[in-house]
């Protein structure tokens, strides 16, 4: 039902109309006004994770899977590991290795993770690992590509995707939805989204028991790294400069980085299953 500040707007513009234009469409007026409205309202679970699935597939159409189904499994416990230390331990948590040189991970809404292999064999240890994915896990409990989908598609596209319609699989707006998310990808989420990864994904990582510098870690190495360097042109042009992450996410560690000193044990795990990659 429309509220009483939507019916007031649409009377509004009809009463300010001079008299030669008095054929204003109500109705009209009123369906935008309905549009905005369910483009406004939160994408229920079930949709989430079927649009979700849409974009995995995309993505693994650019990039197949890494073909070493024990490194795959080890990063799948990891990765549901951390995810159920969530508000949202529930989801159909999948994790996996993209076979791509590039450095970079993914996030799909619904709960779909994927982290590049040329990411991987640039960790240290199961702990940067960790951080990575934490980040990455943040991005869908926030729902960040499901807001920014939401920001930059067409007003029809959004209230459609919330619609009823949506339910059926092989409607076309939720092809249009699937391509629209897709995109997303190419353009990068909000600055502020991402700090707010870093900084909820640390927190999660450290729930877990991994040490809590272990994001921080793979930040100075990307921050280290040549900006030159072809397999790191996505994830610059996506994410905001590595150095003020981490200076955003040292004032919140109330800056502790020079203090720091990275863990002399040896990581057995990650040694045994991605160094090997190496």
């Amino acid at each position: 039902m429309l509220n009483r500040a939507m019916l007031f707007f649409c009377l509004t513009l009809t009463l300010s109309c001079p008299a030669y234009a008095l054929d204003f469409d109500f109705t009209k007026a009123l369906d935008v006004v309905k549009k905005v409205q369910q483009a406004a309202k939160p994408l229920e679970e079930p949709r989430e994770i079927e649009l979700g699935n849409g974009i995995a597939a995309n993505l693994l159409g650019a990039a197949p899977l890494f073909n070493d189904n024990d490194v795959q499994q080890y990063v799948n416990k990891v990765g549901r590991w951390l995810s159920l230390q969530t508000e949202r331990p529930d989801l159909p948590w999948k994790f996996g290795i993209l076979e791509s040189s590039d450095v970079n991970a993914f996030a799909t809404p619904g709960g779909t993770i994927f982290i590049t292999r040329g990411l991987l064999q640039k960790l240290n240890n199961e702990s940067e690992l960790a951080g990575v994915l934490a980040h990455e896990i943040v991005h869908v409990l926030r729902k960040h590509h499901l807001a920014a989908l939401q920001k930059e598609a067409r007003m029809d596209l959004a209230s459609d995707l919330l619609g009823e319609a949506i339910k059926d699989k092989n409607n076309p707006a939720l092809e249009k939805a699937i391509k629209a998310g897709t995109e997303v990808y190419a353009r990068g989420l909000d600055k502020n989204d991402e700090f707010e990864a870093d900084r909820m994904g640390i927190v999660i990582a450290t729930r877990a028991g991994y040490d809590p510098y272990g994001l921080p870690a793979v930040l100075q190495m990307l921050d280290a790294s040549n900006a030159q360097d072809s397999s790191l042109a996505l994830m610059f042009k996506t994410h905001p400069a590595p150095r003020d992450r981490l200076g955003l996410l040292d004032k919140t560690m109330d800056h502790r980085f020079d203090a720091y000193s990275a863990p002399t044990q040896t990581d057995e795990r990650f040694n045994s299953e991605v160094a090997r990659q190496k």
